[in-house]
């Protein structure tokens, strides 16, 4: 097992470097930086790196994995300085997004291949059959008829799995995983996510691991890291960050229901106490608005545009316009208001964020 350091790490990328040798250059190629990039993943935890696509989540990843050395600053394992060790030297497995297993191999072959590359000695293959062994054990059935088949022949469920065997079988002291699971269907996806949480428990190895899909953060991630446009912009558990968002964009970015936007915005007049408000601007969640058919202290007036009822969820959107506002809210029980009802609208929670800089001044009511 391994701490993970960053320390003001920097790099700068062409598109080329990005797409990969053998992709179409442009005339100008675009760059793309990660500046000043500090993050540290703690010993035995599952750090999702979370951000829209394009954001450099993968750039970060390989950056760990030894594959792009950075311009600045120190990649260190257990405060041992790794920037100049190959990848090979680092103790690593990882899971590509396109599993990147060999086509002529079988699938066991393809889970030892860590061994193969390697001079034969007894105590080697002794390690091999031991780590083979613990691997099988450990993924029991879901590997065990794939062993004798190439990858040719495999679904994309059935070659994520070899992937995740291979990795597993070179007892990595770090896991590194970039979206392994985009290429299957949704169903496949929710059933290894699981999978996947169970095994990294069972190992508590350091586990890095990118996505863009908040759902699969909100499963796997001991720690989240939300990333936008090569900066981490927030550290910290998904409750922390959600309750208490560092800025506009994090606010905006981490969701929790479907079918509505993460936050709302709204003037600051339309808050009770809005007139101590002047400068910011004023977010609250769906879930944190209260709807109701008559006035009480505090509540604003709007009208109903839009009521769409959802059965999953047991809850009901519901989009209600406050002046020049569209305000979405997460329900339930309001089963007698139709479109066009006049409605108020209390908030339980909300976020005061700078104009400008759009860093979070503070939430009503705080909390800690």
């Amino acid at each position: 097992m391994a701490r993970i350091d960053l320390v003001d790490v920097g790099k700068t990328l062409t598109e080329r470097d990005r797409a990969g040798y053998g992709a179409p250059v442009p005339r100008k190629p675009p760059q793309f930086s990660i500046q000043h990039v500090s993050l540290r993943i703690p010993d035995g935890k599952t750090l999702v790196i979370l951000g829209p696509s394009g954001c450099g989540k993968t750039t970060l990843l390989r950056i760990i994995a030894g594959l792009i050395t950075p311009d600045s600053g120190d990649v260190r394992y257990d405060d041992v300085s790794v920037t100049d060790l190959p990848p090979g030297d680092r103790r690593i497995g990882m899971v590509f997004q396109n599993y990147a297993l060999y086509p002529h191999m079988t699938s066991k072959k393809n889970v030892l291949a860590y061994f193969m590359f390697r001079k034969k000695t007894p105590e080697l293959d002794a390690m091999a059959r031991a780590k083979y062994e613990r691997t099988s054990e450990l993924m029991g059935v879901e590997l065990a008829y794939l062993l004798d088949r190439k990858p040719t022949t495999l679904s994309g469920g059935e070659k994520q799995r070899v992937a995740l065997g291979r990795c597993i079988t070179r007892d990595p002291a770090l896991f590194l995983m970039d979206e392994p699971f985009s290429n299957l269907d949704q169903a496949l996806r929710e059933k290894y996510r699981v999978n996947l949480k169970m095994l990294l428990k069972q190992f508590n190895i350091t586990t890095v691991y990118v996505t863009h899909d908040h759902y699969e953060a909100l499963i796997l991630a001991d720690l989240l890291a939300i990333m936008d446009r090569g900066r981490i912009e927030q550290v910290g558990t998904y409750q922390q960050i959600y309750d208490q968002p560092r800025n506009v964009f994090v606010a905006g970015f981490l969701n929790r229901h479907t079918g509505t936007p993460p936050i709302n915005f709204v003037d600051a007049r339309h808050i009770p106490d809005g007139e101590s408000l002047d400068g910011v601007r004023v977010g609250v969640r769906p879930e944190d608005i209260l709807v109701s058919a008559e006035a009480s202290p505090g509540s604003i007036e709007g009208i109903i545009r839009e009521k769409l009822d959802l059965p999953m969820n047991s809850g009901t959107i519901v989009v209600v316009r406050v002046g020049e506002h569209e305000l979405h809210v997460h329900t339930n029980g309001i089963e007698r208001l139709r479109a066009g009802d006049r409605v108020w609208l209390s908030f339980q929670r909300y976020h005061a964020f700078d104009r400008e800089s759009g860093e979070r001044l503070r939430s009503h009511p705080q909390t800690f």
